[in-house]
C-alpha cells in the first residue's frame, strides 16, 4: 500500500523558449469585477508617448488572493537576503543584494 505522503504528484511546467525570456514591466494596473481580477503589466520607457501593455493576466478573486500571498511570502524572504527596500527612495537599506553599474564606463557616471 502507498503512503498518501509518497504519492503527492508534482506539477510539472512547460516553459518555451520566448516564455522564458520574459517580459519587461515597471508599471501593473489592477482592475477587478465580483468574479475576477484583471493585472495589465505595462512598461514606460522614456521618449515613447503610450506605456506599452506587454501582458494581461486575469484569476478569480481567491488565486489572486493567493498570489498576493505568496508574493508578500517571498518578499520577506528576499528582504532578508538583500535588505528592506524603500519605497520612498527606491533604495535598498543594506548594501550588496543589487548589481550596481557606477564605475563602469559610460553606464552609471563612471570616467570614459
Amino acid at each position: 500500500m502507498e503512503d498518501n505522503n509518497s504519492a503527492k504528484k508534482q506539477l510539472q511546467l512547460e516553459l518555451s523558449p520566448e516564455t522564458a525570456k520574459g517580459l519587461y514591466s515597471n508599471l501593473a494596473i489592477i482592475t477587478h469585477s465580483r468574479s475576477e481580477f484583471v493585472i495589465d503589466f505595462a512598461s514606460v520607457l522614456p521618449g515613447l508617448p503610450k506605456a506599452q501593455v506587454g501582458s494581461r493576466i486575469i484569476m478569480t478573486p481567491e488565486h489572486a488572493k493567493r498570489l498576493l500571498n505568496a508574493l508578500q511570502d517571498n518578499f520577506i524572504k528576499y528582504e532578508n537576503q538583500f535588505g528592506f527596500v524603500d519605497l520612498s527612495t527606491g533604495q535598498q537599506k543594506k548594501d550588496g543584494g543589487t548589481f550596481n553599474l557606477e564605475g563602469f564606463g559610460p553606464f552609471g557616471g563612471g570616467k570614459n
